[in-house]
This record gives C-alpha cells, structure tokens and sequence, in this order.
C-alpha cells in the first residue's frame, strides 16, 4: 500500500452543468491545407465513451460522454476555474436535474483552453442526458501527495483510485506504473509552456506517420494512461532530460497543427523516478471497472 496524506485533505463540492457544443468557425484548417468542417467540444457525446478509440474519428477535440462546465458568471470565471482546479479523475459525480436525476458518473479528464471536466456515464444514462443538467462532484484530490516518493508530484487524482491504477514501489526505489503507451516529448504539442496542470491538458501531435507507428499511436484509446518521457510538469510543462511524467488521454485527435489527442496530468518527476512499463489494459474503462469490454 502506497502511504499518502489522505487523511489531510478536503472534500468540497462543486457543480457544473452539460455545456453546448461549440464551434466558432465553421472550417477548420488542417495541416494540409484543407478546409473541412467537423464535430468537436462540449455536449452529450451519445456514442462515445472512456475506453473508445480517440483517433480516427471525424472529428476535431472530441470529447467523450459528457462535457461539463460552471456556467456561473462573476467576472472572472473563477467559479468555472475552481471546478476545474478541484475536481479530481476519479472523483464521483451525480446528476442533480433532469430525466437521469440521480445517476452517478466518474471524473475521467480535463480539457483546457475550452476549460472542460469530463465525466463517464454509462450508455443507458447517456441517452437521457441534455446540455443544461446539472451535476454535483465531490472534489477530493488536491494536495494529495505520496508520502514515500516525494520526488514525485501528484495532481487531479482522487486517493481513492490510486490501487486501482497499479501505482506500486519498484525494488529500486522507483514508482511504477503501467501504461498503454510511452510517448517521447518531441512529440507534444499543444500546452507547452502553461505555468500549471492542475487543469487543462497537453496535446499529442499525431502528424507524422513514421513516428505514429513507432510508438503505436494509432491506437490511443479515452481513458489510456500514457507516460511522456522528458517531459516535466512540476511547474507548468516543459522539455526536461530525464523527467518523466504521466497522464490520461482525455480528448480525441485534431487536425489543427500542433494539436492531437489531448492528455490530463496525473504524476511527474523531475528526477525521471516514475518507471512506466507497458500495459495494454492500462485504461480507467478496466481499471474502475467503468465497462466490461471495448
């Protein structure tokens, strides 16, 4: 058992609503020079859920299930940063409105720049989802911290699902963890240079073929924990020789340069002290036990 300050740490609500679906320009244009109009951010997303493929798609940002906001306007958004900073993956969510008043759902990720929670729902509960409903998180996770790894940073992840994502001691000292792919910094894009990653998230460039295959790309799922070596996300992201840090797949592909399927933080060490090793079931659809096959 991994010992940490649970005991220390708060438990808070916040509440958001399903946003819209939002698209600013009707064209996109992708990296080549095509002009092309797609789905993207916000909304029920009826057909997809944690565990589904994040790329091919027609699509551009996609979020899976539900896409959530805090829609309470104070003149600095900080009511929608707040549900952004506090709610943690893992962390339960209930519908409070609407035709699946009642129904639970889990926190799988964060979408910055539209500044989105997203949260998994079963298919049965999906369909009686609309834009508006409002949903309740019991936020539980800021400040955790891994109290014999300190070299270790930990953000947006409820205590309670640490077991469940195989986090476990190596004999050299080293955290260990299984992950669906290792992914090489070279190859992130999008949310480089944000001065922190309690939310948002940091996009993998898909765009070039050769290094799509090499690292088995084609196949990021929602809900995959990936691990991005040199990368360090102690104090915002950047390029670090050495560093390791991990993630979990929160949106789809993109065709927008420098944009990709996008990953939430969840661990990083600037001393490269996290050891990941691949697991190909190293997804929350199996690891909370959200679906029973994909």
């Amino acid at each position: 058992m991994l010992r940490t300050n649970q005991d220390k740490l708060v438990v808070m609500s916040v509440v958001g609503e399903i946003s819209s679906p939002q698209m600013h320009f009707p064209y996109k244009i992708t990296t080549k020079g095509e002009a092309v109009i797609l789905p993207g951010t916000g909304g029920v997303t009826y057909n997809l859920r944690i565990g589904d493929l994040a790329v091919g798609l027609k699509a551009d940002h996609v979020e899976p299930a539900v896409s959530s906001k805090n829609k309470d306007k104070d003149g600095q958004d900080d009511a929608n940063r707040a549900y952004n900073l506090l709610s943690s993956i893992g962390n339960e969510a209930t519908v409070l409105s609407g035709e699946a008043k009642g129904s639970k759902g889990v926190v799988v990720g964060k979408h910055g720049g539209i500044e989105h929670v997203l949260i998994d729902f079963p298919f049965e509960v999906l369909q009686n989802l609309v834009p508006g409903d409002k949903i309740l998180i019991k936020a539980f996770g800021m400040g955790l911290e891994l109290l014999d790894f300190p070299l270790v940073k930990v953000f947006s992840l409820d205590p309670g699902i640490l077991s469940k994502i195989g986090l476990e001691g190596g004999d050299n000292g080293n955290l260990k963890i299984g992950v669906t792919h290792i992914v090489p910094a070279e190859l992130m894009g999008s949310g480089l240079g944000s001065y922190q990653v309690q939310s948002g998230d940091y996009d993998i460039q898909l765009f070039d073929d050769e290094s799509v295959k090499k690292y088995g790309l084609g196949n990021l799922r929602f809900g995959d924990i990936i691990a991005i070596t040199d990368a360090d996300h102690s104090y915002g992201r950047i390029f670090y020789k050495g560093s390791v840090s991990v993630g979990i797949i929160a949106h789809s592909n993109c065709v927008y340069a420098g944009h990709g399927p996008g990953v939430t933080t969840i661990l990083t060490s600037k001393q490269g002290i996290i050891e990941p090793y691949i697991n190909p079931r190293a997804n929350l659809a199996f690891l909370l036990g959200l679906r029973d096959s994909i």
